[in-house]
């Protein structure tokens, strides 16, 4: 529970990048930009996957690009059920789902698979 959490911090800290960084991003509220990296989280644990198997083929063929597609779809599917949450089109779909896996996958080289902080000693 505790990763999970974590990790819907992380996709609303990327949320909050997107919304700075790229025109036609609106979040109206705090509260919005939480319930949004939760929605995020729940979204990718289990739509995500099934859009991933229905598009393997594409995805093959594409060498794997079509995955910023089927990321920048949940992204806009968070945004069409999140009212406080709104996009103005494709491409601003397309540059925050690119802007929060980017923070998470750099977040996730300081997060354990547990959700717990690591530090690397040597």
């Amino acid at each position: 529970m505790t990763g999970f959490i974590l990790r819907a911090v992380i996709a609303a800290l990327g949320l909050w990048l997107a919304t700075e960084w790229v025109n036609g991003v609106h979040i109206e509220s705090a509260g919005s930009l939480v319930i949004a990296g939760i929605l995020l989280g729940v979204v990718n644990a289990v739509i995500r996957p099934l859009a991933i198997i229905l598009t393997f083929p594409l995805t093959i063929v594409t060498l794997g690009l079509f995955l910023l597609i089927v990321n920048a779809g949940m992204v806009a599917l968070v945004a069409w059920l999140l009212p406080g949450f709104n996009l103005d089109g494709f491409g601003p779909a397309f540059w925050s789902a690119l802007i929060v896996s980017l923070t998470s996958w750099v977040a996730s080289w300081f997060i354990g698979p547990k959700g717990r902080i690591e530090v690397v000693k040597r």
